[in-house]
C-alpha cells in the first residue's frame, strides 16, 4: 500500500461576506479534490489541540500524528534541525525573521516584500560579523526565515508575538515577555541601526521593494527529538516535499527522506507541476510521501483571495489530479488532503478553527460528500474528530502491510505501467477538468 498527504497549508477559511459567504475553496475550481471528496470519506479534524496556539508548528506536527503537547515548545527547533543546526543543552533558539518597521514603530511587512534567499544570506552574514550582542550566533535560512541561537537562555525562553500576526499595527504594543526579552530586545534594536544602511538594502529601495529594517525574532525554543514515522506506523520508509523549512525540520527530526524540488519558494510563484511531478517519482521509493504547499497560507496572511484561489487551482491541477490518476490506475494507493489551518484572508492571522479533510482509497467508503469545503465537511462529517489521530486512521485502518523501501523501489512501475498510467492520468484529468463522476477504484 502507497500513502500519499497533501498539506495545502493554511487553505481553509470563513465565510467571506464579499463572496456570497463562500471561501477560497467554493471559489477554487478543484475537480480532482472534490472528486476525492466524493468517492471518499469528507469530515472535520482539529489539528490545534486546546490550549495550544494556531501555529504551522502545532498544526504540522499534529497532522503527522505527533501530539504538540509532549515535547515540543517552540517551531525554532524544527527550523534549526532543517539546517542541520544543533542546539546546545540550556541554549534557546529563535526564528529570525528580516521584517520591515516604519520609522512610527509600525510593522509593515513581516517578510522584507518576500526578499530573496541570495539577499537574507547577505544580510544574515553581515550582522553575524557586526552585531556587537554577546552570546548571539545568526544562521541564515531561506528568503526572510533565519535562524538565531542564544547562549544559556534556555532555562526561561522568552515568549514573542510572530511578526505575521502584527501586520499594520505597533511593534512596542507586542515587545517580547520573559526573563531574557531584553536579551531579544538588543538583538532587535542592534539590528536595525546596522540593516538599512547596507548595500543590498538601498538596492531594494531603489527598486521600489521593501527593505528589511531588522531582525524580529519570535518561536523560541529548546531543543527536540521525534520518534520515527516509518517506524511508528509500521512503513518502509516516508518522504517528504516541502520548501519550507519548519517542515523540513519535522522531516528530518521524523526520520523521513527530505526532497528538494528546483523551483519550490514557498510562495505563489512555487513551481507547483514539479512537485507533483517529484511526488509520482518518489512514491515509487517510499511507502508514504507527504507534499507541502505554502502557497495558500502566504496568500492569506497578505489578504489574496484571488492569490489563494489560484493557488488552490495550480494545487489540483498539478499535484493532486496527477497523483489521484495513478492512484486510481494502481488502485493500492490512498491520498489524505488536509490543510494544517485555516489562515483567513479576512483577518490574514492563523486559526485554532477545524479543518476539512478528505480520505481517498482501497477501504475507505463514501459518505455522501458532493465537493472539497468547509461547508460540505460540516454537512457530512459528523462530529470534529482529533487531527493528532488522523494519521493513524488514515493508515492503519487499510493495514500499513507494505515492506522495506528497498521492496517499494524495486516493485516499481515498468515502462508499460508507466505508459499505461500516464494514459490514464490523460483520461483522468480530461474527466475532472470537465467535471465528470467516476468510480474508484476502491
Amino acid at each position: 500500500m502507497k500513502y500519499i498527504l497533501i498539506i495545502p497549508d493554511g487553505a481553509a477559511d470563513e465565510p467571506i461576506e464579499e463572496q456570497g459567504g463562500k471561501t477560497a475553496f467554493e471559489l477554487a475550481a478543484t475537480p480532482a479534490m472534490d472528486r476525492i471528496a466524493r468517492e471518499g470519506r469528507l469530515g472535520r479534524a482539529l489539528t490545534v489541540p486546546e490550549g495550544c496556539k494556531p501555529g504551522s508548528d502545532v498544526a504540522n506536527l499534529s497532522l503527522f500524528g505527533y501530539d504538540p503537547r509532549v515535547g515540543f515548545n517552540g517551531r525554532a527547533a524544527l527550523e534549526a534541525a532543517s539546517l542541520d543546526i544543533t542546539v546546545p543543552e540550556g541554549d534557546a533558539v529563535f526564528r529570525a525573521n528580516l521584517v520591515t518597521v516604519s520609522p512610527e514603530h509600525v510593522m509593515v511587512d513581516y517578510s522584507a516584500g518576500h526578499i530573496s534567499t541570495e539577499e537574507g544570506r547577505e544580510i544574515i552574514e553581515h550582522l553575524q560579523k557586526e552585531l556587537d550582542v554577546d552570546g548571539i550566533t545568526l544562521h541564515p535560512g531561506v528568503g526572510y526565515r533565519h535562524i538565531c541561537l542564544m547562549e544559556n537562555a534556555g532555562s526561561s525562553v522568552p515568549e514573542c508575538t510572530p511578526p505575521h500576526d502584527i501586520v499594520g499595527e505597533d511593534i512596542t504594543e507586542h515587545l517580547p515577555q520573559g526573563q531574557f526579552s531584553s536579551w531579544v530586545l538588543e538583538v532587535e534594536r542592534a539590528s536595525a541601526e546596522i540593516m538599512p544602511n547596507l548595500d543590498v538594502n538601498k538596492k531594494r529601495v531603489e527598486d521600489g521593494k521593501n527593505p528589511a529594517t531588522q531582525l524580529w525574532l519570535w518561536g523560541g525554543a529548546t531543543a527536540m527529538t521525534l520518534s520515527n514515522f516509518a517506524e511508528r506506523h509500521g512503513l518502509g520508509s516516508a518522504g517528504l516535499i516541502t520548501a519550507v523549512d519548519l517542515l523540513r525540520g519535522i522531516g528530518k527530526l521524523a526520520g523521513m527522506d527530505v526532497i528538494d524540488v528546483p523551483g519550490a519558494t514557498a510562495y505563489l510563484d512555487t513551481n507547483f507541476a514539479d512537485k507533483g511531478r517529484a511526488a509520482l517519482d518518489y512514491i515509487y521509493m517510499h511507502d508514504f510521501i507527504a507534499v507541502h504547499i505554502e502557497a495558500p497560507d502566504e496568500a492569506g496572511h497578505i489578504g489574496d483571495l484571488a492569490g489563494k484561489v489560484k493557488a488552490l487551482e495550480d494545487i489540483d491541477r498539478h499535484i493532486i489530479a496527477p497523483l489521484l490518476a495513478m492512484a486510481n490506475y494502481y488502485g493500492d494507493w490512498r491520498i489524505l488532503v488536509a490543510p494544517d489551518h485555516p489562515t483567513p484572508v479576512g483577518t490574514g492571522k492563523h486559526s485554532s478553527t477545524p479543518v476539512p479533510y478528505a480520505m481517498w482509497g482501497p477501504g475507505i467508503e463514501p459518505n455522501g460528500a458532493k465537493a472539497f469545503n468547509e461547508r460540505e465537511a460540516e454537512r457530512v462529517g459528523g462530529d470534529t474528530v482529533d487531527g493528532i489521530g488522523l494519521m493513524d486512521v488514515f493508515i492503519t485502518s487499510a493495514g500499513a502491510d507494505s515492506g522495506t523501501a528497498d521492496g517499494a523501489a524495486e516493485s516499481g512501475a515498468s515502462g508499460e505501467d508507466v505508459d499505461a498510467a500516464e494514459a490514464a492520468l490523460e483520461d483522468l484529468v480530461a474527466d475532472v477538468e470537465s467535471g465528470a463522476d467516476g468510480e474508484a477504484s476502491a
